[in-house]
């Protein structure tokens, strides 16, 4: 079987096309207003992208012998539909996931995609090292031991090695983190001893491996760059707690799309570097916004082990410390007196999918008079932009909703703050307490609020981070203890 090792200029028209419509993609989902303009320009161009690489790449074979003439060649129909299957179970696999997967679910998810990349990246790179002809990254051919010994381009050799060892991290990372944001492996961080010490040497053996193997293409070295690699996915996240992990999953959205660009080199395929420079630069930049937001250091994200502490906190003082219990009817007698009330919403609201009666709650406390605003933590519910999406989806204002920097200042003034499931990015101790993990962590200042009204299950449970949030022993605060969308429908009925 032969392929087309050269790119004709349609096709390099039909993938820059695709490139600016991801562009035009990533513009768009930067708003709510327009993000669904925004997924249509992406869900175009990559329809492009993989029907001109189809296309162009179709697969040949000649029954001519020696093979090589051009005229013997004839389309390989078997390969074709080998082809066309695994497109369509990877569609149906995606379309199934699309339409089942709960929103809370959703880094996990992304996560899991992540993995998908970095093993894609990996497995293409082991095809292009056993049959570099194949890829068109080969043009000398020496006879070694009776077998012929292909020459890859040196060039060729550093984008391999860079392509499988930003996949292979990619892939054992991203697997660590769905472990831990599913449940499936604890959320607190797993100390190695001198594990930047090891991080480091096997960091530094990577990129050494990486420039020998560009003078010495030898087995040995390739598969020791992908096992390293491997490794030390594992090594940098596994020290990585909870509450950090919305930071690690965005880093690794970025680590994937550098694995796509490198690979894109060795495929020769222009629409898979514009691709994965977009993803890995956005992704850096959103790491970086996330960082800020969670005062982090940016540095110790690439490093690895940041989060050591996310496991100081815990729940045990709860039961300890005196508390005040509302019920629905105090509530809405509270905010139907208010002037202003700020709506801050959480993980809890995700998971109870609350976001549709919550917005008819605010819908009644508007025609009552009362100025209702929504206020979003730039990592409230687990993954940037998750609580935008959600109330985008029960179509609450986009005037409504403002990120943290834009409307902290208005808590002094509010009448009531109504906390629905979102713990940490609400906690006080965030300001005050330098043992707790989020201590630095930029949070909502609800408790300057007159009267706080926060809903929870129950007093027992803590948030993401592990620990205890002050806010609901202050003497502004009432609990609304309940699931969430339950006490909410009792408020709205309360309003009537």
């Amino acid at each position: 079987m032969e392929h087309a090792l050269t790119v004709s200029p349609w096709a390099s028209l039909a993938y820059l096309v695709a490139g600016v419509c991801f562009i035009l993609a990533l513009r768009g989902l930067s708003s709510p207003a327009s993000s669904q303009r925004g997924n249509r320009f992406g869900i175009i161009g990559m329809t492009i992208a993989v029907v001109t690489t189809l296309v162009t790449h179709v697969p040949l074979r000649s029954e001519a012998w020696p093979p090589g003439n051009p005229h013997d060649l004839m389309i390989d129909w078997t390969t074709v539909v080998e082809i066309l299957a695994a497109i369509g179970v990877g569609a149906a696999i995606g379309l199934v996931t699309a339409r089942r997967i709960a929103m809370t679910a959703m880094p996990q998810l992304v996560a899991a995609f992540h993995s998908l990349v970095g093993l894609a990246a990996v497995l293409v790179g082991v095809a292009a090292y056993l049959n570099p002809q194949a890829f068109g990254i080969s043009d000398l051919v020496i006879p070694l031991i009776g077998q012929p010994f292909a020459v890859i381009h040196p060039v060729s050799r550093i984008e391999l090695g860079l392509g499988v060892a930003i996949g292979a991290i990619t892939f054992s990372g991203s697997v660590i983190a769905f472990l831990k944001l599913n449940g499936n492996m604890g959320g607190k961080p797993i100390m190695l001893p001198a594990r930047h010490v090891i991080n480091i040497a096997l960091l530094a053996a990577i990129l050494g491996l990486i420039a020998y193997f560009v003078t010495d293409q030898s087995a040995w070295i390739f598969w020791t760059i992908t096992v390293l690699s491997f490794v030390i996915g594992f090594l940098l996240i596994v020290p990585i707690g909870g509450a950090d992990m919305p930071v690690v999953v965005s880093m690794l959205n970025s680590y994937s799309g550098w694995a796509a660009a490198a690979m894109g080199f060795t495929l020769h395929n222009s629409a898979m570097i514009i691709t994965g420079a977009l993803v890995g630069s956005s992704g850096a930049i959103l790491s970086y916004i996330m960082c800020r937001a969670m005062n982090r250091s940016f540095i110790s994200v690439i490093a690895g082990g940041f989060g050591q502490s996310s496991d100081a906190g815990g729940p045990a003082a709860a039961s300890d410390r005196p508390w005040k219990r509302g019920s629905a009817e105090d509530a809405a007698f509270l905010m139907s007196q208010a002037e202003q009330v700020i709506i801050v919403p959480g993980y809890g609201m995700a998971v109870a999918q609350a976001q549709h009666v919550l917005r008819e709650m605010g819908d009644k406390l508007k025609a009552e008079g009362v100025r209702v605003k929504y206020a979003i933590h730039p990592v409230a519910g687990r993954m940037p932009g998750h609580m935008n999406v959600l109330l985008a989806e029960a179509n609450v204002p986009y005037d409504d909703v403002f990120e943290l920097e834009d409307i902290n200042s208005e808590f002094a003034q509010t009448d009531v703050a109504f906390v629905i499931g979102a713990n940490d990015v609400t906690n006080p101790a965030a300001k005050t307490d330098k043992s707790s993990p989020i201590y630095g962590m930029p949070v909502l200042d609800v408790e300057k609020a007159k009267t706080v009204l926060f809903i929870k299950r129950s007093m027992g449970g803590v948030g993401y981070a592990g620990v205890d949030n002050d806010l609901f022993y202050r003497d502004n605060t009432m609990m609304l203890l309940a699931d969430a969308k339950k006490m909410v429908e009792d408020i709205v009925k309360a309003l009537d």
